[in-house]
C-alpha cells in the first residue's frame, strides 16, 4: 500500500503572481492573464487509458476511437470492464495491435500500481510507476502530474510546445533541448506546471505592439 502523505497541489492564482515577475515569462503572464489548468475529473485508471489511445492520433480520430472503446466496454473503462472484452472487439473499436498491448497492459498491473493511491507519492514516484507500463512514457506520465493530480512544479521537457514556448519568451530562434530545457526550468520553482502552461500559451499567443 502506498505510504498516505499529503502531496502539494496546484494554486493558480499564487502562480500566476509569482509568474508575472519574472523577466522571461511575466511579459507573457500579463497578456494570457490567469491560469486556466483544466480539472480532470476520471479515474486514474480510465485516464491512463485515454491517454494511450489518444496518443499520436489527431484529436477527432482519437475521440472517436475513444468512445467506440467506451462504447464496447459498457460505459467505463475500467480493468474488469475490459477483462470481460476480447482483443478482437477493442481492435474492432480501432485499436492497433501496439495500442492494445498498452491497454492490456496497463489493466495487468493496475492493482500492483495502486493507481487510486498515486496522489499520496511524490512526482518520481508516480513517474517510476507510470513508465512500468508499455506505452506509457515520461511525457504521458507529467500530462497525468499536471492535469489529473494537479501537481504545482511539473517541468515537461520533453514536450514540443513548451520547448517552443519558452524560446519564443526569450527571443531564441531554436528551442532548446531536452537536456539543455532541465536546468532552466529551475528559476520558475515551485511552480513549474504553470510555468509550462504559459509556455505552451506563447506558442498561440501575440504580444502587442
Amino acid at each position: 500500500m502506498a505510504r498516505r502523505t499529503k502531496q502539494p497541489t496546484l494554486k493558480p492564482r499564487l502562480a500566476a503572481e509569482a509568474l508575472r515577475e519574472d523577466p522571461v515569462l511575466g511579459p507573457w503572464v500579463r497578456v494570457v492573464g490567469g491560469l486556466r489548468i483544466p480539472r480532470s475529473t476520471e479515474a486514474p485508471f480510465g485516464y491512463l487509458a485515454r491517454a494511450i489511445v489518444y496518443q499520436q492520433l489527431a484529436g477527432r480520430a482519437a475521440a472517436t476511437i475513444h468512445g467506440r472503446v467506451i462504447a464496447a466496454v459498457g460505459g467505463s473503462v475500467t480493468p474488469t470492464a475490459l477483462a470481460r472484452v476480447s482483443d478482437q472487439v477493442l481492435r474492432g473499436a480501432g485499436l492497433s495491435a501496439n495500442k492494445l498491448a498498452a491497454v492490456r497492459d496497463l489493466q495487468t498491473k493496475a492493482r500492483v500500481l495502486e493507481l487510486d493511491a498515486l496522489e499520496w507519492l511524490p512526482d518520481d514516484e508516480v513517474v517510476e510507476r507510470l513508465v512500468s507500463v508499455r506505452g506509457i512514457g515520461p511525457w504521458t506520465a507529467h500530462m497525468f502530474l499536471m492535469f489529473h493530480l494537479r501537481r504545482p512544479d511539473v517541468w515537461p521537457v520533453g514536450d514540443l510546445g513548451v520547448r517552443a514556448g519558452y524560446a519564443r519568451a526569450r527571443g531564441w530562434t531554436e528551442p532548446p533541448t531536452e537536456k539543455e530545457l532541465l536546468p532552466l526550468g529551475e528559476t520558475f520553482r515551485p511552480w513549474r506546471s504553470a510555468a509550462a502552461w504559459y509556455c505552451w500559451r506563447i506558442v498561440e499567443t501575440e504580444l502587442p505592439a
